[in-house]
């Protein structure tokens, strides 16, 4: 038997499982009850075995038939998500997107890189929700995240878009008026800016494959981070940040990174999403355009 003839047989004979008999078979695929029985008689003896036991009134699967069966089902069902897939691909995006993404990674690089998204794919319409708490995709039926930590939930698909570490900046106006620093324990007397986002008055360092706190103390305490870093720039003293929010500023000059040596292990940045077979054609676009748009923010 070829294989689109072993295709159709499989088909025929799944439908005579799942409709009872060969004569609601026979309708169900819009075929003859003739052609069903020959069907499964050529499908049997292509196999060399008996798949049903069957009399006028019923049919009954055998120890083999109901192995072949879950094999069938198994063949048949990825067939269908293949077909569907290359289906897909030839679909605009549409339907509405949920997205998550921490607060200031999302103000500065996904809002803008997701903007450009919609009027890529003007079919789509989007929800973005910023927030500093790690959500749950699947309670909360959001689509797509950005994480910035280790990946822990195993049902969720992670692609990486880069790492981060956090950084100590200054303006070069703060390092003529303070001076520079060599050593995380120079910033004892330096005016540092103290933010949420920054550990408030303990930085942590790195040396030699250790962490350690240094204490930092200063006139100006904020709860948000682009007020903390509008201070850095401003030249108002030393700040703590993630690299990426200080990326564009440290590639201008405006702000100058200090005490590399001395900065810990990089954090992964990971586009999520949940687990599924057949991702819409919205969630799968979304996925490879932030993956381009965010490929080398995250380093900078």
């Amino acid at each position: 038997m070829r294989g689109m003839d072993k295709l159709r047989a499989m088909q025929t004979f799944v439908a005579i499982v799942d409709q009872g008999s060969l004569s609601a078979a026979a309708r169900a695929l819009d075929s003859s009850l003739p052609a069903v029985v020959r069907t499964l008689a050529a499908l049997e003896t292509s196999l060399d075995v008996r798949l049903l036991n069957r009399t006028t009134r019923r049919i009954a699967l055998t120890e083999e038939g109901r192995t072949y069966l879950d094999t069938c089902r198994q063949i048949l069902s990825e067939l269908q998500e293949a077909e569907a897939r290359l289906a897909a691909r030839h679909e605009a995006p549409s339907g509405t997107l949920v997205v998550t993404a921490p607060v200031l990674f999302g103000q500065l690089h996904v809002a803008p890189a997701l903007y450009r998204f919609l009027r890529a794919y003007p079919a789509v319409k989007c929800r973005l929700l910023l927030n500093d708490r790690v959500v749950n995709l699947w309670e909360e039926g959001i689509d797509v995240g950005i994480r910035i930590s280790p990946l822990d939930d195993s049902t969720l698909v992670a692609q990486s878009l880069g790492a981060i570490r956090r950084v100590v900046v200054a303006s070069p106006a703060c390092l003529a008026e303070q001076g520079e620093v060599t050593h995380p324990h120079d910033l004892a007397g330096k005016n540092c800016i103290r933010s949420h986002g920054g550990g408030f008055g303990q930085w942590r360092f790195w040396e030699g494959g250790r962490e350690f706190v240094v204490p930092v103390d200063g006139n100006l305490e904020v709860s948000h981070g682009l007020t903390a870093i509008d201070a850095c720039l401003g030249g108002m003293g030393y700040g703590c940040f993630l690299s990426y929010q200080v990326a564009a500023p440290m590639a201008d000059g405006r702000l100058v990174r200090v005490l590399k040596d001395y900065e810990g292990p990089a954090r992964p940045v990971n586009i999520v999403y949940p687990h599924a077979r057949l991702l819409p054609s919205r969630t799968r676009v979304f996925v490879e355009w932030m993956k381009r748009e965010l490929r080398d923010v995250s380093m900078r």
